[in-house]
């Protein structure tokens, strides 16, 4: 490695301990994280993807997200082997399945994926998407979880504003510390009422496909003449400046996922990008924020 790669990963490594997102309970995060979506599925491809995660968190992004639902628990086995002897370094986050988040089943479901990373508690456990359980039950679920050690927080995922503001009103509700959405450049609708409502209850944004999940959408950020002109400014890529974009606030956690070593390195130095005012003005011309109540986007 040469002098001047000890220095960007130094640069990066110290981004991303000055810009992180503190939870609820004070917990400091940093405001990139790891994705494990699809990563787990490929025997071809699983050195690759443990040494992806591995360098992550060498580089700082600690937070590491999974679920019981990727490759049917492929991908939390995987993140087992990535984190084996390393557990302290990382911040754990899985998924239940809503047919696994009723007090019947939501233990099982625990401690199924904790086998399956080889931990004996997450430190953070997400209901994936609101299925048919009573949130009270759920929540109760968690909270006897978290008595037992198996986790040390909970939290959301999918949820809009109303399902928010329900849980908020149910019993021990108020204890989920995060909400986890898909948010990006063209994906903004959150922007319009339920960052704000979050905001103001003080429970951070967790963002998924941060970056857009392939197809047209991601090639139509990343080729966009602003984004571009942006990204020659600061000498970056067009897909760090979306990233760069997504954690602006200081209140979203993003976790894009990267295989190769170069997207992992480039996801990272997203951290050391600040956004001026001038270009999150020219960002909002092209990609404006919805002036009315749009349905919550979920892939």
């Amino acid at each position: 490695m040469s002098l001047h790669d000890e220095k960007k990963r130094t640069e990066i490594k110290n981004a991303l301990k000055k810009r992180v997102v503190t939870l609820p309970d004070g917990t400091s995060l940093p405001s990139i994280g790891q994705g494990t979506w699809y990563m787990g599925e490929s025997p071809k491809v699983k050195d690759k993807e443990i040494k992806a995660l591995q360098q992550g968190i060498e580089l700082g992004m600690r937070l590491i997200d999974t679920a019981e639902m990727y490759g049917n628990g492929d991908s939390e086995r995987l993140v087992g082997e990535a984190i084996k002897g390393r557990r302290d370094d990382v911040f754990l986050v899985s998924k239940v399945y809503p047919h696994h988040a009723g007090l019947d089943m939501i233990a099982k479901a625990c401690e199924n994926s904790l086998k399956r990373l080889g931990t004996d508690h997450l430190d953070l456990y997400l209901l994936h998407w609101r299925g048919r359980v009573p949130l009270a039950e759920t929540i109760e679920g968690m909270e006897k979880l978290r008595k037992d050690g198996k986790i040390v927080r909970w939290g959301v995922s999918n949820f809009d504003t109303d399902d928010m503001k329900e849980l908020w009103n149910t019993a021990n509700g108020k204890n989920s510390v995060t909400n986890q959405v898909l948010y990006h450049l063209g994906s903004r609708g959150i922007d319009f009422d339920l960052l704000p409502w979050q905001r103001e209850h003080n429970m951070p944004i967790m963002a998924y496909s941060p970056l857009a999940q392939g197809g047209s959408l991601r090639r139509q950020l990343l080729s966009d003449p602003t984004i571009r002109e942006i990204a020659e400014k600061y000498n970056v890529q067009p897909l760090q400046i979306a990233l760069a974009w997504t954690i602006r606030s200081n209140h979203v956690i993003a976790i894009p996922k990267a295989v190769q070593e170069e997207h992992v390195l480039a996801n990272a130095e997203a951290a050391t990008i600040e956004l001026t005012q001038e270009d999150l003005n020219r960002l909002d011309e092209v990609f404006p924020k919805p002036n009315r109540k749009v349905p919550l986007d979920i892939i």
